[in-house]
C-alpha cells in the first residue's frame, strides 16, 4: 500500500526527497489527506488576478485548477481559451460540475443556489434534470458516488457543500474553538463599519491567538493541512515567527483589512458560507450581472487531471500567454521549479504574465531558478505588493507577477 501512496502524482509533488523520516511521515499524511476534496472555494481573490494578468480577447490561458471558482471568474474578462489542470480528482470532478452547471442550468436563479447557497435539496433534483446528463462518466460518478462517511457527494449542495471538504472541516474546528472560548463570529459580520470590524477583532479574536493551547495546536505542522498548507510550505509561512502570530496577522488582515459587504472570504471564514441576503458579496462568476457571460463562454474552459508541468511539455512553443500558479511552487524542490519555468518559458508567447501567491513575502523564484531563464522575464515587483496589498483573501504573503521581457 506504501508503494501504491508513492507512485499517486500528489504524493511525488509533495513528498520532500532526501529529507527525514518524520518528514516524510508529514508529507504522507498530507498527501493522503490532499487526494480528496480540499477547496469548494478557493482562496485567491480573482479580481486582484484579473487586474494583474490584464485578459485580452487573445488570451489563452493555463490554470491550477483548485475549486474553479477563479477558472470561471477569469471568464468574464473574455479569454480566447483556459486550461485549467489539477492532480486532485475532487477538483477535476468539481470544475466540471461547475461548467456543466454554467452551461445548462436554464437560470441564474437556478445556479446561484447551486453554488452561492448550496444548501437545497432542491439542488439534487436540479443536478438530476438538467447537469447529470451532461456530465462526463468519471465526473458523474464521482458526484453520485459515496464519501468516507457513506454520504452521497453531490448530497453536499443539499447541506452546505461549504462546511465540506479538507478546508470546510478546518473552518469547522475553528469555529467550535471559537464557541469554546465564547466567541461570537457573526459579530464581524453585523459590524457596520471598518472601525466597528477592527474592534471586534481586537477585543474578541485577538487574544485567541495568546493562549497556551492555540499557540501549541498552530506550531504543529498537521494543523494546517485543512488550509492546504503541506508540511514544506508551513516553515516558508512561519518564518522567524511562531505560527499563532502569523496566523493573528493574516486574520486580522481578513477581519480588518476590508468592508465586510465587500469581502466574501471573510463570510466564508466566518459563516462558513457566503451571505444568503442579495446584497452579500459573491465571486465574479456567482454575480447575477456576469451571468450571461459565464454562461456562454464556459465552452472555452478544458479541464485537465494533469500536472502543470506535464501539461506545458505537451503544448507548442509560444503558444500560451497567462499562467496562473496559485501556490503550488511552495511545494516544489529547485528542480521541479526548473523543469516548471523551462516550460513556461518554451511555452510563453511575447508578453506573457505569470502569477502565483507564496505563504511567505517575497518571491521564491531569485536564486532557485536558473538565472539566465529568470532574467528573461520582468517582475513587477512594485505592483506585486500593491496586489498584495489588496487580495481579499488575506492569506498569502505575497502575490507575485512575472512578464516575459
Amino acid at each position: 500500500m506504501l508503494e501504491r501512496a508513492r507512485t499517486h502524482p500528489i504524493t511525488r509533488s509533495v513528498v520532500r526527497k532526501g529529507s527525514g523520516v518524520a518528514n516524510r511521515l508529514l508529507d504522507h499524511t498530507f498527501a493522503l489527506a490532499f487526494r480528496g476534496l480540499v477547496y469548494a472555494q478557493i482562496w485567491e481573490d480573482p479580481e486582484v488576478d484579473m487586474e494583474a494578468l490584464q485578459i485580452r480577447p487573445d488570451s489563452r490561458m493555463v490554470a491550477i485548477a483548485s475549486g474553479g471558482c477563479n477558472v470561471l471568474s477569469y471568464l468574464v474578462a473574455d479569454p480566447q481559451a483556459i486550461t485549467a489542470v489539477d492532480l486532485n480528482t475532487a477538483h477535476i470532478a468539481l470544475n466540471r460540475l461547475k461548467l456543466a452547471s454554467a452551461r445548462h442550468l436554464p437560470s441564474h436563479a437556478l445556479f446561484r443556489r447551486f453554488f452561492a447557497d448550496a444548501d437545497s435539496r432542491a439542488n439534487i433534483a436540479a443536478y438530476r434534470e438538467w447537469v447529470a446528463p451532461h456530465l462526463d462518466e468519471v465526473s458523474r460518478r464521482y458526484w453520485e458516488g459515496r464519501d468516507l462517511s457513506g454520504r452521497r457527494r453531490i448530497g453536499g449542495f443539499s447541506k452546505g457543500i461549504y462546511k465540506r471538504g479538507l478546508l470546510g472541516n478546518f473552518i469547522g474546528v475553528a469555529h467550535l474553538l471559537a464557541k469554546l472560548y465564547r466567541i461570537d463570529l457573526s459579530e464581524i459580520l453585523a459590524a457596520p463599519t471598518l472601525e466597528e470590524q477592527r474592534r471586534v477583532f481586537e477585543e474578541k479574536l485577538a487574544p485567541v491567538f495568546d493562549r497556551r493551547f492555540v499557540r501549541w495546536l498552530t506550531d504543529q505542522p498537521a494543523s494546517l493541512f485543512g488550509l492546504g498548507i503541506p508540511p514544506a510550505q508551513f516553515d516558508a509561512l512561519a518564518g522567524d515567527q511562531p505560527m499563532a502570530a502569523v496566523l493573528r496577522q493574516r486574520l486580522e488582515k481578513l477581519a480588518c483589512g476590508f468592508a465586510i459587504n465587500d469581502n466574501y472570504f471573510a463570510w466564508q471564514a466566518f459563516s462558513r458560507g457566503y451571505g444568503k441576503a442579495p446584497e452579500c458579496p459573491l465571486p465574479p462568476y456567482l454575480q447575477e450581472a456576469n451571468w450571461n457571460a459565464v454562461r456562454a463562454r464556459a465552452e472555452r474552459v478544458t479541464v485537465r487531471h494533469a500536472n502543470m508541468t506535464e501539461h506545458l511539455a505537451q503544448q507548442d512553443a509560444a503558444s500560451l500567454d497567462r499562467y496562473v500558479l496559485l501556490d503550488a511552487q511552495d511545494w516544489m524542490t529547485d528542480d521541479q521549479l526548473n523543469a516548471l519555468w523551462r516550460e513556461i518559458t518554451r511555452t510563453a508567447r511575447p508578453g506573457a504574465r505569470v502569477l502565483f501567491r507564496t505563504a511567505a513575502a517575497p518571491s521564491l523564484l531569485p536564486g532557485r531558478v536558473d538565472e539566465a531563464m529568470l532574467a528573461r522575464w520582468r517582475y513587477h515587483e512594485a505592483l506585486s505588493l500593491d496586489l498584495t496589498a489588496r487580495d481579499r483573501s488575506s492569506i498569502y504573503g505575497g502575490v507575485h507577477l512575472y512578464e516575459l521581457a
